[in-house]
């Protein structure tokens, strides 16, 4: 049976090659187990751009990655296990700030961010929430 960290690093590269998807894209993400580095005793993030990032890792060939660009080859990286939906859904709105997902963002060619848009996370923790989408001005 496939693990659904690669499902989605399936789903992520359909998208960079420009098929596939959008909605199949996050709706993978939020089926999926995603590893998240855990740092002072919270989730690893950075911010980028006006948004706290959090990083998840679809596999542990993704987080080793990372983990040896961040911190060397010796030294183990302690993570979390979490659903995709809970990052977005739970751990995004709690940061009190502009927040989203970065997955793989070790892996060249092979990243995918989740940004805090209505449609990925909740519409509290949207920066685009209440703002017309589409060109009539009555929204969708």
């Amino acid at each position: 049976m496939e693990q659904s960290g690669s499902v989605l690093a399936e789903r992520i590269a359909e998208r960079r090659r420009g098929v596939g998807d959008p909605r199949a894209l996050v709706g993978e993400m939020r089926r999926s187990v995603l590893l998240v580095p855990v740092s002072g005793g919270g989730l690893w993030s950075v911010r980028s751009g006006g948004v706290r990032w959090v990083c998840g890792f679809t596999d542990e060939e993704a987080l080793a990655r990372f983990a040896e660009l961040r911190m060397g080859r010796d030294r183990p990286m302690e993570y979390a296990a979490l659903l995709g939906a809970r990052i977005v859904d739970e751990v995004v709105p709690s940061l009190g700030e502009p927040g989203g997902l970065a997955v793989d963002v070790a892996t060249e060619d092979g990243s995918m961010f989740f940004p805090p848009v209505v449609g990925i996370v909740p519409d509290s923790a949207a920066v685009d929430a209440g703002v017309p989408r589409g060109g009539d001005g009555r929204g969708r």
